[in-house]
Order: structure tokens, then C-alpha cells, then sequence
């Protein structure tokens, strides 16, 4: 159902307080008018500054005066919406409140509703039950495509063809529609008028517009599939599904791909795998770091829940990379915090089971224990791979990636057997710090670095192996009773 029939529905329905959370008040204000319109009703606009501006013979009623503003909807016999800009801010009032409460008993029985447009949801615990919220989503796909070929028809653009216009639409995906104008304004100005190249700017309002929020981050990706030493059964699982996001894997009947999880031990290539993944499927990488979502204000931890949701979904096809998982999630009993973390868990879950949207979410997790059950369930991702430490052969693998990206003219010098070899129990992270460290060695020296100095940068690397030993140990027995798929097709356990 979309927001137009939703909104009608409501109305129709007679609720009589409803609250729309959204940044975008006139397009939110352009659609209430013309629900409104079809069902006969008139439309009174309030806001703190002007009053009522909208009714001709009251107009400036209720300026700067909240309590009057609800008091002249009781002088309004006939059908209307009347709609409160920013009326969030006086709600924690108790003459606000107590009005409102009695208003929700008047409009039940009269073809009238209240609306309240403001950014974010806050409503009073002692409110919450008088008010119904509707979810206003961002422009979509075809909304944007209108508004391109109008700017194009108003500058008499001939460059933009069908395909340069999707690629713009595709590139605005996320952004609401003020910015969208803003952004190609600015490209007309420079212009004068819209181009195919126009796309960069565009993402890069995108980049800024994520970067607010403050909970998603806009992560650029240019790891390679090819970069990722060992996990041979996971690559294959990976390339398996490079496809499933086009229009021929849906012509094919294939659902979108839901998720990844995947648990094991730090520093064996988790965080670089969702890095791969963005960049072989040629999708935008989406970082949430999960303790942004918690906020102090009561509720507001929620409502970052379904910006979070929103956006991504604005931003689909695109990967979601949810990192270190296990310490946002792990105790959900809600202690301490009023419920906040399972309420948030709570909305992460079902729309995990429910999403349609093309958006893949890669969760690392270094304990997988301490995850609720409820999220390893199958259902919420596709898949759950238990990444571990690297045999010797997959050893090999990793120090041939590194070494070729630090000394790619003269890799053969190095004995990668023998080093592998000498490492054992040697994360990928450890590997690559070792080499650093010998590269420091010879940099001080005045030459290069030679096998002999990643084997001494070596013996200064205590492992996590060896640090962690019973926690690794506890990972692995977890892993191999069949409660996760093996990322390595040879790992060897101890």
C-alpha cells in the first residue's frame, strides 16, 4: 500500500490524530491536499510563525499560540484536515496534551483529522496512544524520473537521453526530492544545462545527505574479490550470486539475496569480505555503525531505527555492512535501558524476516555467542560462514596478496612457502602487520626488507591465537557442530 491510498484510508477511517515524521513538509503537504481534495475536504495549514494561512476569513489565527490553534479547530463544523507544522515541540505541554485528547473524542464522529508534519517522531508516552504514524517514503524511482524530464523540458535539454535519465534517477535514489532539485539546479547553473556527468554531483549530495543522518556512513570500496586471501567456500557462495540483483535473475523468478552472516575470529578478513562484496556486485556500500542508533531522547533510538530502514531501502539495490554486531545486540533483556536495545533489536528483526527491497546485509561478529538466537534463525540472512584462522595454504595465498601489494616489481624474491610456514596460527590481520613491521626494519636500514625481516617481525606478533586461546577454541567447537558453514574448504582446527 502506498502512502496516497494509506493516508486516504486514514482518513476515510476517521482517526482523528495522525503524525507524519518527514523532512519533506511540502511534498508531504502536496499530498495530503490532494487526498484531501478527493474526499471533499478542505485543508487548514498551521504553523508557529503565520497562524492559519489557508482559510481566507480566519487567516493568522493561533499565531504564536499553539492552544488557539487547537481551540479554532472546535469553530470548524464542516469536513477538514487540519494540518500542524512542527506541532511536535509543544506536545510535552499539559494544556496541549489535555486539548488534544479531547479533540480525539470530538473529530471521531465528524469527518475531520488533525496532522502533525514534523522531522523526526517525538511523542509523549501519555500521547502515544491518541496518535496513529504514517511513514512518508522518499521520492520513488518514478518521482524522480518526472522531475528530471521536467528541468530537462525547461532548459531544452537534447543531451539527456532514456539512459542518461535512469542513470541520473538511479544516482538520486536516497535523497529527497528538495535536494534532488537543489543539486540539479546547481548543475544547470554551472551548465545551463543537465548532463550524463551530472551523476557525480548528485552522489556527492548523496554522500552529505548520509553523512547528517549520522548513522549510516557512505563507505567507497574498491576491495577486490581477488584481494581476500583463502575463503574459498565463501567467494564461491559470493560469485554464485553476482547476478541475482538484475532484471534477469527476476525475470527468472529469483528472490533478492537477504544477507550474510558472518562470525569468527578478528582479523580474518570479515570486514574486507563486505568491502568485496559492495565492489564485485557493483553496489553501494552502506557502513551502520549500530551504536548511533541509541540515542538519549526517549524514542528517538527508534525512530534512527526506521530512518536507518528507510534510507537503505531509498537506497536499494545496495549492500548494508553491519559491523561487529554481536556488541550492539548481545543481552537483549533491556536492562538498564527502559527496553530501548530490545525495541530496537526488535524492529532490526522484523524488518530482517520482511524486507522486500533489494538490500544485502552483511553482520560480522568476532562472538557469536553472545547473539540472540532469534537473529541466526534462518530467514534473517541467507547464509551464516564461520570465517577462521587460515591453514598454511591459505597463508600462502595471504602473503601473496600483500606482498604484491606493497613490492608487486619484485614478489618472486620472497619465499611465500617458507613464511606461511613460519606463521602458524597467523591471522590475515597479523600477516599484513608483520610485513609492515619488517618494511620498517629494512626502511631504517636503507634497503629493502627481505624474508629474514618479516620472520623476526614475526616472532615479535604474539597471535590472538595464543592470547585468546580458550575463546578461539570455544568459536571453532561452536563452528564445527554444524551450526555455521566453513568459509575455507581445508581449515584446519586444533
Amino acid at each position: 500500500m502506498n502512502f496516497e491510498t494509506e493516508l486516504n484510508l486514514t482518513l476515510r477511517a476517521r482517526y482523528p490524530l495522525i503524525y507524519i515524521p518527514s523532512a519533506e513538509e511540502e511534498r508531504v503537504e502536496s499530498v495530503i491536499s490532494n487526498v484531501a481534495k478527493s474526499l471533499g475536504r478542505s485543508v487548514f495549514i498551521w504553523d508557529f510563525v503565520d497562524g492559519y494561512q489557508s482559510n481566507p476569513t480566519d487567516a493568522g489565527a493561533g499565531k504564536r499560540n499553539p492552544l488557539q490553534a487547537l481551540e479554532f479547530v472546535d469553530k470548524i463544523s464542516k469536513a477538514t484536515v487540519f494540518v500542524l507544522r512542527d506541532f511536535d515541540r509543544f506536545l510535552e505541554d499539559v494544556a496541549i496534551a489535555r486539548k488534544l485528547k479531547n479533540l480525539a473524542r470530538k473529530l471521531k464522529s465528524e469527518s475531520q483529522n488533525i496532522i502533525i508534519i514534523a522531522s523526526q517522531l517525538s511523542i509523549p508516552d501519555n500521547l502515544s496512544e491518541f496518535f496513529s504514524i504514517l511513514e512518508f517514503p522518499l521520492p520513488n524511482p518514478e518521482e524522480l524520473k518526472i522531475e528530471i524530464e521536467k528541468l530537462a523540458h525547461h532548459t531544452n535539454n537534447t543531451q539527456l537521453n532514456k539512459q542518461a535519465i535512469d542513470e541520473l534517477v538511479r544516482a538520486g535514489q536516497g535523497l529527497s526530492l528538495e535536494r534532488i532539485r537543489r543539486v540539479l539546479a546547481k548543475a544547470i547553473a554551472e551548465n545551463n544545462q543537465l548532463s550524463p556527468e551530472d551523476v557525480e554531483l548528485i552522489l556527492e549530495e548523496k554522500r552529505q545527505s548520509i553523512r547528517q543522518t549520522q548513522i549510516l556512513e557512505f563507505y567507497p570500496s574498491t576491495t577486490e574479490i581477488s584481494d581476500i586471501g583463502g575463503l574459498d567456500n565463501l567467494k564461491e557462495w559470493l560469485l554464485r550470486r553476482g547476478g541475482a540483483f538484475s532484471d534477469r535473475a527476476r525475470k527468472y523468478g529469483l528472490p533478492h539475496p537477504r544477507g550474510l552472516l558472518l562470525a569468527g575470529i578478528q582479523g580474518t578478513g570479515k570486514s574486507l569480505t563486505a568491502k568485496a562484496i559492495s565492489h564485485h556486485w557493483h553496489l553501494p556500500l552502506l557502513r551502520l555503525d549500530v551504536g548511533r542508533l541509541f540515542a538519549g531522547l526517549v524514542g528517538e533510538s527508534e525512530s534512527r531505527t526506521r530512518q536507518m530502514i528507510q534510507l537503505s531501502e531509498a537506497l536499494s539495490p545496495c549492500v548494508l555492512w553491519i559491523d561487529e554486531i554481536d556488541k550492539a545486540f548481545a543481552g537483549t533483556d533491556g536492562r538498564g535501558d527502559s527496553g530501548t536495545t530490545n525495541r530496537v533489536f526488535g524492529t532490526f528483526l522484523t524488518w530482517m524476516a520482511e524486507k522486500t527491497s533489494p538490500v544485502f546485509v552483511v553482520a560480522t561478529a568476532n562472538n557469536i555467542r553472545t547473539l540472540p538466537p532469534e537473529l541466526l534463525r534462518k530467514g534473517r540472512f541467507d547464509e551464516v560462514f564461520f570465517v577462521g584462522l587460515p591453514n598454511q595454504e591459505e597463508r600462502s595465498q595471504i602473503f601473496s596478496v600483500h606482498l604484491n601489494k606493497y613490492r608487486p616489481h619484485n614478489i618472486r624474491v620472497y619465499d611465500i612457502d617458507r613464511l606461511a610456514y613460519e606463521t602458524p596460527d597467523f591471522s590475515g590481520a597479523e600477516i599484513e602487520q608483520g610485513i609492515i613491521e619488517a618494511m620498517h626494519i629494512g626502511f631504517s636500514q636503507n634497503r629493502d626488507f627481505t624474508n629474514e625481516d618479516i620472520l623476526e617481525a614475526a616472532s615479535q606478533i604474539v597471535p590472538l591465537a595464543q592470547t585468546a586461546q580458550q575463546e578461539i577454541q570455544m568459536l571453532q567447537e561452536w563452528a564445527t557442530s554444524g551450526k555455521a558453514r566453513l568459509a575455507s574448504r581445508q581449515n584446519t582446527f586444533k
